[in-house]
């Protein structure tokens, strides 16, 4: 129990910088919702989801291979900080090169043929990310959550905080909302017509801020190239890479697919990238389940690897697993249940028009959540080319539900084919770790807290309340009643943590 206790302690501090971070940068969709129009927001969705590819390819499973190898009880963890660091120093700044010199011949290609200086700024941010995801693996492995958390929250307030400046004061300020008397000093620094040029810039000299935060483990590093240190790492890592770039596929080749291949005219009055905006944007609302799979990521890692010797590892990994499916299925219904509310997060109702793709995102992510944490057995076992299989199987439903679902049912087939990949994804996972990774997961109990999530959630869409008191209320109650019957079947074991 006192793991438990301890991976639930790192969760919560990995999560101040993921939560809290997230959370304070989910203040720039208000902003993005209000300042820009839809076709203008999809263009930052859509270039982002290329990014995501890209992110993949940086990296390429090194972070998760130097954790493998770092807690060999062998291993020299200084000199696979320099190979690893060394390597990913060589090919970011490669892969960036070829980037910045094909740069025009890129925005043409993904439709912004007079903007090239945004492929020459993503590419400059893909190559810092890739770089200090190395330096801030270190912090992981050493449980430096704190200052994880800390350089994390710092990258996100400089981002939230620059937004807000230029969109929001010098902008106002711009077209005389209040304080005229400083329109000559912003005319100089703010310009309407750089759009969404500032989101862009703005992540740039963020990410660029932490190069400096991190200077004492990017001190640490010396060059040390030696492909034969390399070797074994790569071949752990290479499935890892194609997994990723499968993973993302789920993620975000629906917003691609959406502004290339949804009929004209499906949405009245709306083009295909005003579509991509509008779905990107309530995309953004199921970011709570997101969230907290995120943090839990970030401890449960390190968490799997380092208790991977311990005889009671099943079992601790299986309770670990009923209390975060208890914890995300609440997730599903708090945020469903209430939707109205969070829904104001979008300022522009144009943008409201796909909110009916939320609870089935939500649901879909839980999925998503759930096959993490299966995952840990072909981590464990180092048959992650098993992880590799599942993505692409994965991969094949998400494109495949996205072709034949978005001419018929627009951004709900797309989230209808994200739900049927996650869990797919996640019972294949469960049925191979049962053949080569036996762990006693309560998977009837698990099942049946999903299954009550969904029905509340249910419930809460067909029983329309006209009174706003009255439905909250209602809405409130599911909730409650949730948490009650959550405590009817789990209380000893609450008592006993």
């Amino acid at each position: 129990m006192s793991i438990a206790k301890k991976l639930v302690g790192q969760t919560a501090a990995y999560g101040l910088s993921s939560i809290v971070g997230r959370v304070l940068n989910y203040l720039l969709v208000p902003i993005y919702t209000l300042v820009f129009a839809r076709e203008e927001y999809g263009v930052v969705s859509y270039l982002y989801a290329f990014v995501g590819f890209f992110n993949i390819v940086y990296t390429y499973g090194m972070e998760t291979a130097y954790f493998r190898f770092a807690n060999k009880p062998d291993a020299d963890k200084k000199a696979l900080y320099n190979q690893v660091l060394t390597l990913i120093i060589l090919s970011s700044l490669t892969l960036s090169g070829i980037i910045i010199l094909a740069s025009s011949a890129i925005a043409s290609f993904v439709g912004i043929p007079d903007k090239p200086q945004y492929v020459i700024w993503l590419a400059i941010i893909l190559a810092i990310d890739a770089i200090v995801a190395i330096p801030f693996a270190l912090l992981r492995l050493e449980n430096k959550a704190v200052k994880f958390a800390s350089i994390k929250l710092v990258n996100i307030l400089i981002t939230v905080g620059a937004n807000m400046f230029f969109l929001v004061l010098c902008r106002d300020i711009y077209y005389g909302k209040y304080l005229q008397e400083f329109q000559p000093l912003v005319s100089k620094i703010y310009n309407p017509a750089f759009g969404i040029g500032y989101i862009f810039l703005i992540n740039l000299i963020a990410n660029a801020l932490q190069l400096p935060l991190l200077w004492r483990e990017l001190s640490k590093w010396r060059f040390n190239f030696n492909l034969e240190v390399l070797r074994p790492m790569l071949y752990y890592a290479y499935p890892l890479l194609f997994m990723g770039l499968a993973g993302m596929v789920n993620e975000v080749i629906d917003r691609i697919l959406l502004e290339r291949i949804l009929p004209d005219n499906f949405y009245p009055n709306t083009s295909s990238m005003a579509a991509v905006g509008v779905y990107s944007a309530c995309y953004k609302l199921s970011i709570f389940m997101s969230l907290a799979i995120q943090a839990f990521r970030y401890a449960a890692e390190p968490f799997f690897f380092s208790q991977s010797n311990d005889k009671n590892s099943p079992q601790t990994f299986a309770l670990v697993m009923k209390w975060f499916v208890i914890a995300c299925s609440f997730i599903f219904l708090f945020i469903s249940a209430n939707l109205e509310d969070f829904a104001l997060l979008l300022r522009s109702p144009e943008y409201r028009e796909g909110l009916m793709v939320v609870p089935v995102l939500l649901l879909a992510n839980l999925f998503l959540g759930v096959y993490y944490n299966l995952s840990v057995w072909f981590k464990l076992t180092d048959k992650t080319k098993y992880g590799t299989y599942i993505s692409f199987g994965g991969a094949a439903l998400t494109i495949v539900g996205n072709l034949l679902l978005i001419p018929v049912l627009g951004y709900m087939g797309s989230a209808i084919a994200t739900l049927v990949c996650y869990f797919s994804m996640a019972l294949a996972s469960y049925l191979l770790g049962n053949r080569h990774y036996p762990i006693p997961y309560p998977v009837k109990t698990m099942a049946g807290y999903i299954l009550l999530a969904a029905a509340f959630v249910w419930v809460t869409i067909v029983i329309d309340i006209e009174n706003w008191w009255a439905r909250h209320a209602f809405h409130l109650a599911i909730c409650m009643a949730f948490l009650a019957i959550i405590w009817l079947f789990e209380r000893r074991r609450l008592l006993k943590l």
